[in-house]
């Protein structure tokens, strides 16, 4: 129906006309933007000279029970026929303004508003239009119409900020769930308005969403040492889109987008609405990571002009156990002026002596050393912060996909000596027959990108497999790591790599805890670019950009996906401006450094848009086989795999969700098809936001309301469920550096030499030598924590902002059942992860897995699906 009636009531008479009373709730500016108190002294100057906020009813006038209509096929010419038309009614004004007469949640104010309405006339609300003439802008949450005559409540779900009416050549209009003929021509507006005119440097009140290269990652002005490649419309660098800003190009190179904002100003572009703010905790997020970058690495680089390593593992742990002390430093003096205090005591917990003191991460909150066993190394493939990359070995040994005439013969040198006896009585091909063989393979992604890496960086690092064996107590045993650099005399001869078995003690020990640390500098990379920043904070921007310009706010797939957009676009403008950028914090911290963004756009070369579904990427890394019989119609190959077992449950309960809706707005196939916003929406996610990828046959038609389902179900997934597995344990597993290195800085020692006989006389100094400094440790350290909070707003999956963000029955009956099967999935995991059998759930580190239970606490919980890439 047109507006969201909930029950009749009369309004108050006043002659022939009648008051309709209205509540608008709203957050104001100084509320949300700690930087800016004089908003509310202004707008009270603009209040008080009558300068004040109003709206506007815009009502459909006729029969109220011919007001129905959907973009989904229905007939729009009966309100022709029928003599329907609007009416723009007189401007009404929110009172007490000064006063605010109600206090909401977080910050929130409700105001009165008082429409005049002729009792005569026969109509139903079916859109407002906002004038803000205050100073200032707001974010306006929701309007509510208390007792529209003949109607009763109508409801209108806004959430978006509106700007001074200066700023706009047009009028902010808000339309309900359904659009009448009348009303057409305002939805259509809106999404002109939104899509913009492609020219131009966008300014803070711009409400643009357009599609740009990654071209902005480089500074050139400043030196080639901070020049990069656009990534994106090109074979040899193709990336997703990101949303466009518009700012001149550089000086040195027209191709490049010129210099980000001030780190500390937070005026990035990007479409307000896509703005945190909603509370001062997510305006800390994005402050602390620019507090890193502007204050604490300097200010550690000047400190650390020479290398200060850790001499034991006792010396990491005081960075949990007391502080580390940074003699004679004024950081913290620097940084006080700069940043207010309450932000100041959360991102350095200090007392003026010991600069940094951490919370003390999960891993080794029970016992200190169990992350060092091979069975902890090999479960957190499972369960750890990145278990989407280990596959089943299908073949031996293991076979390079590069190009030979590039790269040579690329093939693994693992024998079968080197693993046949610790197959439990087997041979390598009956391990391989009963499925008993995975692997950790991260040779082929980094082996062309590795010769620049080391010798152009403060890298030495190897590109690495590792070969493990299911045991019959569901827990997977390292048999073997190999180690490959490039040849010296050039690629064509192929890799030089060594073969490290297993050992526990003396130097073969040592020789294997550094073999295994080589893993985790290449799984910390391929985590932090790949899994993490590509796979999904990359990939779903094109999709947030493409669902504004194309699909109205009314449009049904708008509403399923709005709340899995929420703050994608502006995380990921702060990661362009802090991380990932030319002398970020993840080339100071991750591998490759300056190569880092290449390397994930070499990747992208092989994104598949139907493989980020969980059961088609479980299916694709052999970890799962089809099976009628098995819920999910999977059979998992590792039954104790964490992940794979908490997200097949999350992944149906999510597609289950998005079938229910979609059945309800799309009776056929043929809906689908003759959508017309929807297949705008499809073609240009296809040709525009993943331009790289637009003639990949793989891509859904998006002709058949299970195309539609599956597509929807692969978008919420990924921004959802997938995001948080592989975010939310960064601190709890990132944040003791030894268990898993970014870097390292030196080659394994040969016999022979002084580094041997260090490793030999002194392993645990030796160890240190190799992986991160004390200065790369505490950046990464810090910047793992930040990354790993929940703000205190955060909504989560199977949660909304606002309880009508839809009148409809059915939905709305699906969207509870949802959340309570996300209730009962926690709770089955929850009774899991005390299941002894299942070893994989806690492992040695008595560290259960709860990356997916779906609810948290703000802060550092290690727990929680957001909705959203929101962090």
């Amino acid at each position: 129906m047109i507006g969201n009636v909930v029950d009749n009531i009369t309004g108050e008479k006043n002659g022939s006309k009648e008051k309709v009373r209205g509540t608008v709730v709203l957050m104001k500016k100084n509320v949300l933007d700690f930087n800016d108190f004089p908003a509310s002294f202004l707008d009270n100057v603009h209040e008080l000279v009558g300068k004040r906020v109003s709206l506007q009813l815009d009502v459909y006038l006729g029969n109220p029970d011919m007001v129905r209509c959907t973009m989904l096929g229905r007939d729009h010419l009966a309100w022709q026929a029928n003599g329907l038309r609007g009416k723009v009614g007189e401007p009404a004004y929110l009172e007490d303004w000064i006063t605010i007469r109600t206090p909401l949640a977080a910050g929130e104010s409700a105001f009165d508003v008082n429409f005049d309405w002729d009792e005569e006339e026969i109509g139903v609300p079916g859109a407002f239009i906002i004038t803000n003439n205050h100073h200032s802008e707001f974010y306006l949450k929701t309007v509510t119409l208390d007792d529209f005559p003949g109607q009763g409540r109508i409801h209108f779900v806004c959430n978006s900020w509106v700007y001074p009416a200066k700023h706009y050549k047009y009028d902010r209009t808000y339309l309900p769930s359904e659009t009448p003929m009348p009303l057409r021509y305002y939805r259509e507006q809106e999404l002109v308005n939104l899509r913009g005119d492609g020219e131009g440097k966008l300014q803070e009140w711009d409400r643009v969403y357009d599609y740009a290269y990654y071209n902005d990652l480089g500074n050139p002005d400043k030196g080639e040492k901070y020049a990069r490649p656009v990534l994106g419309g090109s074979a040899e660098y193709p990336y997703p889109r990101r949303g466009r800003t518009g700012r001149p190009p550089t000086k040195s190179d027209p191709n490049i987008e010129g210099q980000m904002p001030p780190l500390m100003s937070l005026a990035v572009y990007v479409p307000r609405d896509e703005r945190f703010g909603h509370l001062k905790m997510s305006d800390f997020l994005a402050y602390a990571l620019k507090a890193i970058v502007q204050f604490v690495k300097p200010a550690l680089e000047a400190f650390d002009s020479t290398p200060n390593e850790f001499d034991t593992f006792e010396d990491v742990l005081k960075l949990f156990e007391g502080g580390f002390v940074l003699p004679g430093s004024s950081l913290l003096d620097d940084i006080s002026k700069n940043i207010p205090f309450e932000m100041l005591k959360e991102i350095l917990r200090s007392d003026g002596e010991k600069l940094f003191e951490f919370p003390m991460p999960q891993v080794i909150k029970e016992d200190k050393y169990a992350w060092r066993t091979d069975e902890e190394f090999a479960r957190e493939m499972l369960a750890g912060v990145n278990p989407v990359i280990i596959r089943r070995l299908e073949e031996f040994p293991p076979t390079s996909k590069l190009d030979r005439e590039l790269y040579g013969n690329q093939n693994s040198t693992i024998s079968a000596k080197h693993i046949e006896s610790n197959l439990d009585g087997l041979t390598v091909d009956e391990a391989i027959e009963k499925k008993k063989l995975f692997i950790l393979d991260h040779h082929d992604p980094l082996m062309p990108q590795l010769r620049r890496i080391n010798a152009d960086t403060f890298t030495s690092t190897y590109a690495s497999r590792t070969i493990l064996f299911l045991k019959d107590d569901g827990t997977l045993k390292p048999l073997v790591i190999e180690l490959s650099s490039p040849h010296p005399d050039g690629d064509q001869f192929g890799p030089v790599s060594k073969v490290y078995s297993p050992s526990e003690h003396g130097v073969e020990g040592s020789i294997w805890r550094l073999a295994k640390a080589y893993v985790g500098v290449n799984d910390s990379a391929v985590h932090h670019l790949i899994s993490h920043w590509l796979h999904t904070h990359a990939v779903i921007e094109p999709f947030v950009i493409a669902t504004n310009r194309q699909l109205s706010v009314l449009h049904p797939i708008h509403k399923l996906l709005l709340p899995h957009f929420r703050d994608t676009m502006f995380i990921n403008a702060f990661a362009r401006q802090t991380l990932v950028n030319a002398g970020g914090l993840l080339e100071a911290t991750v591998f490759p450094a300056k190569y880092a963004m290449e390397l994930s756009s070499v990747v992208y070369k092989n994104w598949v848009f139907s493989e980020q579904a969980l059961p088609e990427d479980l299916k694709r890394r052999g970890i799962a086989v089809e099976d009628p019989n098995s819920p999910h119609g999977l059979r998992l190959l590792i039954e104790d795999y964490p992940y794979a077992v908490d997200g097949l449950e999350i992944w149906s309960a999510i597609k289950k969700w998005v079938e229910d809706y979609c059945f309800f707005y799309y009776k056929s196939d043929e809906m689908v098809r003759k959508d017309a916003e929807l297949q705008s929406w499809w073609k240009e996610l296809r040709e525009e936001g993943h331009g790289d990828k637009k003639d990949e046959p793989w891509w859904p038609k998006m002709q058949t309301r299970e195309e539609l389902i599956e597509s929807c179900t692969i978008i919420i997934w990924v921004a959802s469920a997938l995001h948080a597995a592989v975010n939310f344990g960064q601190y709890p597993y990132v944040g003791y550096m030894p268990n898993r290195p970014a870097i390292s800085r030196r080659f394994m020692p040969e016999k022979g030499t002084p580094e041997y006989s260090e490793l030999e006389s002194d392993p645990d100094k030796a160890f240190f030598k190799t992986i991160p400094t004390l200065l790369q440790t505490v950046l990464m350290t810090v910047l793992m924590e930040i990354l790993s909070r929940h703000s205190t707003d955060e909504e989560y999956l199977g949660q909304r902002n606002t309880p009508e963000w839809t009148f409809d029955r059915a939905p709305l009956q699906a969207f509870e059942e949802f959340g309570n099967k996300l209730t009962k999935i926690e709770e089955r995991i929850v009774t899991m992860n005390k299941d002894t059998k299942l070893k994989n759930r806690v492992g040695p580190v008595k560290m259960p897995y709860t990356l997916l239970y779906r609810t948290s606490e703000g802060g550092l919980t290690g727990k929680g699906i957001p909705n959203s890439v929101s962090i």
